[in-house]
């Protein structure tokens, strides 16, 4: 049988409440029966039992980690797989272990995770964007549950979010395309109903409107950000009459797919088309020709959502949004192979 809280008290001559305080990090216990505790316990190798830390902190330690939406992206993402090993690192590193949370309807509770929270006791919660994001994901935020979005807008009580400046990421790129004398450009976009995919369109249509270049509705097309949805995208653009010199896709994996429509029919990239994409994923290195991209700092939002949903989860309840930087890298699709700002 595993020792006790009860034995390791006799061993090092203190009251089991004693050895409780110091096991669960309670203040006003002295360093000298802290280690008086401690080496008992690390002489005899014992682990707390997690049931029973967890009622007498009140916390379990755990995250849920839930991919919202309808349609949602899963681990295998390139961007958010990225950005969610850093999320679990940091995480960690703050005393945490991850759950994952299924969006399939649970009968029991029609699939509401403020319900599959309070089953699990889990802390905090990480939700990933996706699109159509169901109520139940709403409701979690509204509840007060303390929760961590990543490119989703959350507004309840204890919730943020952290994303990338949407809008000054598609300025970026038509001010680069403006500076290298391109003037028709053209936009792939996600689905029409889409926060990000939308924020991208804005800054798209500030910056033309700002240097007084044309916007062509035929020039403005969607897709899922996915490659496919890119590549067929990219066929009805260069199916007009008039077709652009460039085109700003709000996903590299669209962008992937736009390089395949403009190969097949028989043009050339850059020297016909130019083309941007959107996330620095893996793939952008290896493209022919390597894709130019806006490249969002995944590390930087893993790290903020770790920390933010801790300060959360300890009771700060008044953390604001945080929105972080881009940086366009330039390379063979555009014509050149270098960093620009």
């Amino acid at each position: 049988m595993g020792l006790t809280i009860k034995d390791i008290a006799q061993m090092a001559g203190v009251s089991q409440a004693t050895v409780s305080k110091v096991i669960n990090n309670y203040k006003g216990i002295s360093e000298e029966t802290k280690n008086k505790v401690m080496t008992v316990i690390n002489e005899k190798g014992y682990a707390p039992n997690f049931s029973a830390r967890s009622l007498a902190t009140k916390k379990s330690n755990l995250i849920g980690l839930i991919y919202a939406g309808r349609i949602n992206v899963d681990m295998t993402h390139p961007y958010f797989n990225e950005v969610i090993s850093t999320f679990k690192k940091n995480i960690g590193l703050l005393g945490y272990d991850i759950l994952m949370f299924s969006n399939e309807h649970f009968l029991q509770d029609e699939g509401s995770y403020l319900a599959r929270c309070k089953h699990f006791n889990v802390d905090g919660c990480l939700i990933i964007a996706g699109e159509k994001v169901e109520d139940a994901t709403l409701e979690l935020a509204e509840s007060g549950f303390p929760c961590i979005g990543i490119d989703i807008e959350l507004t309840g009580p204890n919730a943020s979010y952290v994303m990338t400046d949407n809008v000054s990421l598609s300025r970026k790129v038509v001010e680069h395309f403006y500076l290298n004398s391109h003037r028709k450009i053209g936009f792939i976009g996600g689905m029409r109903e889409s926060v990000i995919s939308n924020l991208r369109l804005k800054g798209f249509k500030d910056a033309m409107n700002q240097f007084d270049l044309e916007l062509r509705d035929e020039w403005i097309q969607y897709g899922d950000f996915q490659e496919d949805s890119g590549y067929l995208a990219m066929k009805r653009m260069l199916e007009l009459n008039d077709i652009p010199e460039a085109v700003f896709a709000a996903s590299d994996l669209m962008a992937l797919g736009a390089l395949r429509a403009i190969r097949e029919a028989g043009l050339q990239v850059p020297s016909d088309i130019r083309v941007v994409g959107c996330d620095d994923i893996p793939a952008c290195r290896y493209s022919n020709p390597r894709l130019t991209t806006v490249k969002q700092d995944k590390e930087k939002i893993g790290k903020l959502s770790a920390y933010m949903l801790n300060d959360l989860i300890e009771g700060q309840s008044k953390i604001k949004p945080v929105f972080t930087d881009s940086e366009l890298i330039v390379r063979e699709s555009c014509g050149a192979d270098k960093t620009f700002w």
